[in-house]
């Protein structure tokens, strides 16, 4: 088998956790199996590194920015090519660069646009273990860039795409996906698999196991992901196709989001396109929207409330108070103190009655739902931040997630 292992910030946070993660990699190897390795900085290095760069500008330019932070993964990329060859193995370090990765030129957040792996592919032919600085690439004319938040699982699922690996690992501080956080339902149960699409919207809710960006990647390219720990020898959870899990459960987690901020917006002028003007000058502001609610007030004006991320909600009041400057906008309001709880599940498509569990059970827990929105494998409900956790424990508990 050709595998590709992913090792996060925490798993490689001293010497002594990537001589760890060496004689993981030395196992995986020694059972037979092709192995390319891609890491992060060790934990807090890049935090470091942008202090660094502020001691002398707090703007600095975004290709330094690049240059800066992409040698904190070529630091423990090194390393544990060291170490593995000093184990006895032929391994070789290499960076974004080298392993073919080529991305645009957005500095600081690229996106990865194509993947030449001819350098890996020879280097497994010769037998070598390969270590590959993660989170990095280079544009066509040679510039280096990073791909921002979760870039070294963006660059592990890639390289598993590109090289059609047989399996793509990545290891972090926990043994898995859960049927929601174990710190709020100590009850919650460790998931053997879930389908591409229930960790997409699980990782949109509020799950910080995995980043949005690799799953996607991931199912684009059908590779097989796993995600489990570097700590103990423990399964992990399957990220894979649908049609590759036997049995759905009707529910699969409940995902929790605090970042939530909610905008209501009060006599919004009732005219054509009003809507997609105030949206619009939200969304070049840079706003994520997310839930939408719109109802008509009995003097013809409309009532709009929607919900966004608490670190976009100032972003989101300037484009508001432009038209409240016009008038076409009587009155706002704002409440960071909710939250958003959802179901997720993809056997939700072929059973009814599953929203109306989770209405019910949130009336008989007395809380009030402010916002509602479905797909065919989620409903989410906003409500106030202080029942967060009675929420979960309750719906888990309704679906029996425990069982």
């Amino acid at each position: 088998m050709l595998i590709v292992q992913k090792f996060g910030g925490t798993s490689v946070g001293d010497l002594n956790r990537i001589a760890n993660v060496a004689s993981r990699v030395s196992a995986t190897k020694k059972a037979g199996n092709d192995v390319v390795v891609v890491v992060s900085a060790m934990s807090g290095e890049t935090n470091k590194l942008i202090e660094y760069a502020e001691f002398f500008s707090k703007t600095p330019s975004r290709a330094d920015m690049d240059m800066l932070l992409s040698s904190g993964e070529r630091v423990t990329a090194s390393l544990l090519a060291i170490a593995l060859n000093e184990m006895g193995h032929s391994a070789v370090a290499m960076t974004g660069r080298g392993a073919g990765i080529v991305t645009d030129s957005i500095h600081t957040k690229a996106r990865i646009q194509d993947i030449n792996p001819t350098a890996l592919n020879q280097a497994i032919k010769e037998g070598k273990i390969v270590v590959v600085a993660g989170f990095q690439g280079v544009t066509e004319d040679g510039n280096v860039t990073t791909l921002g938040r979760g870039g070294s699982d963006l660059s592990a699922v890639a390289i598993a795409g590109a090289m059609k690996a047989d399996l793509c690992e990545i290891y972090t501080d926990v043994s898995g996906i859960f049927t929601t956080d174990p710190r709020i339902e100590p009850k919650a149960k460790k998931l053997t698999q879930i389908s591409y699409d229930e960790m997409l919207e699980l990782a949109s809710l509020g799950a910080k196991v995995l980043q949005n960006r690799s799953v996607e990647l991931a199912k684009k390219l059908n590779v097989n992901l796993v995600t489990r720990t570097s700590f103990s020898n423990e399964e992990g959870t399957l990220i894979t196709k649908e049609e590759n899990i036997m049995e759905k459960p009707v529910v699969s987690g409940i995902a929790l989001d605090r970042n939530q901020a909610r905008v209501s917006l009060m006599g919004v002028a009732d005219r054509p396109g009003i809507a997609s003007d105030i949206f619009t000058k939200l969304a070049n502001n840079g706003v994520n929207i997310d839930m939408i609610i719109q109802n008509t007030a009995h003097d013809g004006k409309a009532n709009i409330d929607f919900t966004v991320p608490v670190s976009d909600l100032n972003d989101a009041k300037l484009a508001v108070d432009s038209f409240m400057q016009t008038g076409e906008i009587t009155n706002s309001s704002y409440n960071e103190s909710i939250c958003k709880v959802s179901i997720v599940g993809v056997g939700m498509k072929s059973h009814t009655g599953v929203a109306a569990k989770a209405f019910s059970t949130m009336a008989q827990e007395n809380i009030n739902i402010n916002m509602i929105s479905t797909s065919e494998i989620k409903v989410s409900m906003v409500i106030d931040e202080k029942y967060a956790e009675l929420a979960v424990r309750s719906l888990h508990s309704a679906y029996q997630l425990d069982k």
